[in-house]
């Protein structure tokens, strides 16, 4: 057992094989290079002064290929033997507009050049006078300002040009046909307008260039044995394994950091999510994603031939024929939304909507739009209570994207049955739900939904955002609850859980949290 002391002052011990005699060797830790390795080290050995030789000329005299030139330089420097110097630079090209600004004039030289042959024009008569110079009139309004500004034309009624300019060079002429030579300029100014315009693209580009280290130069490459590297299969079947020695491992070399596999930040956080309604006694239930509205609307007692259908702006699926709809639940919503009597009931709950219900409407297919329509499938089909229900799963909507807007997302759904349960009970929950998660500052103000009576808006302190909507909820109303069978008070909620894990992950942008920014993840924590 051999121990090498570390620039830490700690030591560290492992068996390694006993060296060749020569090997060249740093401090008291022996090197054993490869054969490409010493190949790079001699030609930056061959550097005058030690100066750093740019990477591309390293490989082209190294005679190896830009991924093994670098592969091999990287490993040198995990062994202390050789310098990156890195700098970047912002590198300018011509577009392909650029290329033909250059070769047909800046819309300035092409204008003067109109008002110099016709004498003076209105701007609107340039255009056409501009037909031998192809000029367009977009390029009349990119040039009459810069031009004026320059005194190279006078504007009254009509432009003309102050000829003793004329045969000056413009301010962007030189710059242009300096990078169309390949050479660069360094007015910031310039460089900006022309990007401006279109004429010129902004790339950064990188420039690694590599030298010995000390260490590197102190090093007796003359001395260096070849020493076996990776065991290949052609190594095991001519056995030249055993003629030969390994290269011992390095100790003081850095290693790649290597990360567990683990849920997506956004997926692990809804996991918690779960966890917190389980533990509160919630049962999960998942419907489908192919909804029929009567599911997805008419059992929420949404009107078919009104505007608060418009609060949900669903995508229609065509070409698909809902089936499956219980014949008496048909019934008894539609008596509800034609402000009839149940049935066996005397007299019935409401003047409904007083507009004829409409089965085809019911069997329509959509993408569902809210996962009360989970719910109202929950409801129909475990009527007694009590119970308490959610469904955490994804909804679609046409929004506009934006920083709280998606087009899929994901909903928290919930209702809990009991007799007894009042409005205040809801406002409790949604409560102590958000502190539960981290989040500590709710409000709440009143709102309609055509559903549920009375009903309420939950509102979540974002640090940036300010307050966010995300958490609606409400009393069901008899003219949902009574088609299905239940006679107790039902509480439900269905929270924007998307809107709610910005607020607890520290997010500004919904959208951050479908993001696949590897090293921004692994540095995440729920």
């Amino acid at each position: 057992m051999r121990a090498f002391p570390l620039s830490s002052g700690t030591l560290l011990s492992r068996a390694v094989a006993a060296p060749e005699p020569g090997s060249p060797s740093v401090g008291d830790l022996t090197l054993t290079l490869s054969p490409p390795e010493v190949r790079l080290l001699k030609v930056l050995k061959s550097s005058p002064s030690g100066k750093a030789v740019p990477e591309e000329e390293v490989a082209q005299r190294s005679e190896l290929s830009p991924d093994a030139t670098r592969g091999g330089l990287e490993r040198l420097r995990s062994k202390r033997l050789t310098v990156l110097e890195e700098r970047s630079e912002e590198r300018w090209t011509l577009t392909s507009l650029g290329n033909s600004v250059v070769k047909d004039g800046l819309p300035e030289r092409r204008v003067l050049t109109v008002l110099a042959a016709k004498g003076p024009l209105a701007p609107s008569e340039i255009p056409d006078a501009a037909l031998p110079v192809a000029i367009r009139p977009e390029e009349v309004t990119i040039a009459i300002g810069p031009l004026r500004r320059q005194g190279r034309i006078v504007m009254g009624e009509k432009l003309s040009v102050v000829i003793e300019y004329l045969g000056n060079a413009l301010e962007l002429e030189g710059a242009l046909q300096t990078l169309a030579a390949g050479g660069t300029v360094s007015e910031d100014k310039v460089l900006k307008e022309l990007a401006r315009r279109g004429v010129l693209s902004r790339s950064p580009e990188r420039h690694r260039a590599w030298k010995l280290s000390p260490e590197g130069l102190a090093l007796p490459l003359e001395e260096t044995s070849t020493s076996l590297g990776a065991i290949t299969p052609s190594l095991l079947k001519s056995r030249a394994w055993a003629k030969g020695s390994f290269r011992p491992y390095d100790v003081r070399a850095q290693v790649p950091h290597l990360g567990g596999s683990r849920r997506h930040l956004y997926r692990e956080w809804l996991r918690q999510v779960e966890e917190v309604l389980v533990g509160l006694g919630f049962e999960e239930f998942r419907g489908p994603l192919v909804e029929l509205e009567f599911y997805n609307n008419d059992l929420l007692f949404m009107p078919q031939e009104h505007p608060a259908r418009s609060m949900h702006d669903m995508f229609f699926v065509e070409g698909v024929e809902g089936h499956g709809l219980p014949p008496r639940l048909l019934r008894s919503v539609a008596a509800v939304h034609e402000g009839r009597a149940l049935p066996r009931q005397g007299a019935p709950l409401s003047s409904g909507w007083q507009t004829p219900y409409g089965e085809e409407v019911a069997r329509r297919v959509v993408l569902r739009s809210q996962t009360t329509a989970a719910t109202m499938r929950y409801l129909a089909s475990h009527p007694k209570p009590p119970f308490r229900m959610y469904s955490l799963d994804a909804v679609f909507r046409y929004d506009q994207l934006d920083a709280t807007h998606l087009i899929q997302f994901d909903q928290c759904e919930g209702a809990v049955g009991k007799s007894g349960l009042t409005f205040r009970h809801l406002l409790g929950l949604l409560t102590q739900f958000a502190k539960a998660l981290g989040i500590p500052e709710v409000k709440f103000q009143p709102t309609y939904f055509p559903f549920t009576e009375p009903s309420v808006q939950g509102f979540v302190r974002h640090p940036t955002l300010g307050w966010v909507e995300m958490m609606p909820g409400g009393m069901f109303r008899p003219e949902v609850l009574r088609p299905l069978g239940i006679k107790v008070p039902v509480a439900a909620w269905g929270i924007g859980i998307g809107r709610l894990a910005m607020v607890a992950l520290g997010l500004s942008d919904i959208r951050d949290l479908f993001m696949d920014d590897l090293p921004r993840l692994s540095k995440a924590r729920v």
